[in-house]
């Protein structure tokens, strides 16, 4: 889409599948951490997607929906299969659809990535580094995983659900097979660019082929790892051209991975948002509508990046748990989001703080919860502890009786 002056952030979006975002900034996906261990929503994750539609977003994204209980990134995620409380995510993307908001589900696989607590990692190829361990797939695990994702994205459009984006991003399982870091295959899905992205092409493929074609199908992708050895821009715009012409309709480009000891986006030195350039030069390899997320903390940069036709959408996190009317907000031009700052901040104190406040705006008590990093890592880790342990005994169990 060529740069026009006349789009602004507030313009109507209307993607490849005919459905209009009735703007342009979208809620990114975040690990809540709100699901009940077994893999239902929870009364506050509801309240939370209804906190953000009725704050204006356009769409929000709920971060690492399993579709195999196997592989979660959190004893928190939501679980959609069809042993799931259906009726509880039907309530769900009711509530987070108001005011004509739209509700998508993040697909995801953590993978080599998988939480320890309550699963046994596997990835593209073993992995035996001091600190992380992870086992190979077998070929029939890997050709289950388009079957499984596009099983997920059925139920969610039976379910009300607006839309999915398929998790090519953040070092999880697509994300682990692009990478040729953790990538060492030497079959079709190892090797050269073109089939470390066999996966997620057959995936986005399966995934759109069944659900119904104004169902919303993104794809999350990583404009690089950010690692030695990872992937790299030049690759990652190799993907973007295989693509096209598979139903996508958002393209959100992110970065970074949550490996061991990686830096995350978040953590850059550099101001304002991120991936810009890398989203400047996939205009010329795609016809998808593009999305950034990283780095926008202020109207004026998300309007910049709009006007600029740099992007068509972009994504924001924290600012909505910080603001969870944002959009209106920013429409009123009453004020910026101020961000907290930390005079000290250990290993995860950061995801535990937000996560922690995310939790309060599902109780609407934001206004009268003032904890510090240390208080937010104990909440976040003993809520993690009691999860798993619910986790173990509804999933262990549910394996055994197949």
């Amino acid at each position: 889409m060529p740069a026009a002056s006349n789009i602004s952030l507030f313009t109507p979006l209307t993607l490849p599948n005919g459905r209009v975002l009735k703007h342009r900034i979208i809620k990114s996906a975040m690990s809540d951490s709100l699901a009940d261990g077994r893999g239902n929503p929870t009364a506050a994750q509801m309240r939370l997607y209804e906190r953000w539609a009725t704050g204006g977003v356009a769409a929000s994204i709920i971060g690492e929906v399993q579709g195999d209980p196997h592989f979660p990134e959190k004893p928190g995620n939501l679980v959609l299969d069809e042993q799931a409380d259906l009726a509880a995510f039907s309530d769900l993307a009711r509530r987070g659809s108001t005011d004509g908001a739209q509700l998508w589900l993040q697909l995801g696989h953590a993978g080599a990535l998988a939480h320890l607590p309550i699963s046994q990692p596997r990835g593209p190829s073993a992995i035996d580094f001091p600190d992380f361990r992870s086992e190979a797939m077998s070929l029939p695990e890997i050709r289950a995983i388009p079957v499984q994702f596009a099983r997920t994205a059925h139920l969610a459009a039976k379910l009300g659900f607006g839309g999915v984006q398929i998790h090519a991003a953040h070092g999880f399982l697509l994300s682990q097979f692009l990478s040729p870091l953790f990538n060492r295959r030497t079959d079709a899905y190892g090797g050269a660019i073109h089939a470390r992205m066999r996966l997620l092409i057959d995936t986005v493929e399966a995934v759109r082929a069944a659900v119904p074609r104004n169902f919303t199908v993104a794809v999350k992708l990583n404009a690089t790892d950010q690692l030695d050895g990872g992937l790299t821009e030049q690759d990652a715009l190799k993907v973007v051209a295989g693509l096209e012409g598979k139903g996508v309709d958002l393209l959100d480009i992110s970065g970074g991975t949550y490996f061991p000891g990686a830096p995350s986006s978040s953590d850059r030195t550099s101001k304002g948002p991120y991936f810009l350039d890398f989203v400047r030069a996939a205009r010329g390899l795609t016809a998808i509508p593009l999305m950034a997320t990283g780095g926008f903390k202020r109207r004026d940069e998300a309007e910049a990046a709009i006007m600029a036709g740099d992007v068509d959408a972009v994504g924001i996190a924290r600012g909505f748990v910080l603001d969870p009317a944002l959009p209106r907000t920013w429409q009123a031009r009453q004020h910026e989001v101020p961000f907290p700052r930390f005079t000290t901040l250990p290993p995860g104190g950061m995801t535990a703080w937000y996560t922690m406040r995310m939790t309060d705006i599902g109780s609407d008590r934001e206004g009268s919860v003032d904890r510090g990093i240390a208080q937010a890592i104990t909440e976040y880790e003993n809520r993690d502890a009691q999860r798993a342990r619910i986790w173990q005994n509804r999933f262990n169990s549910r394996s055994k009786q197949t």
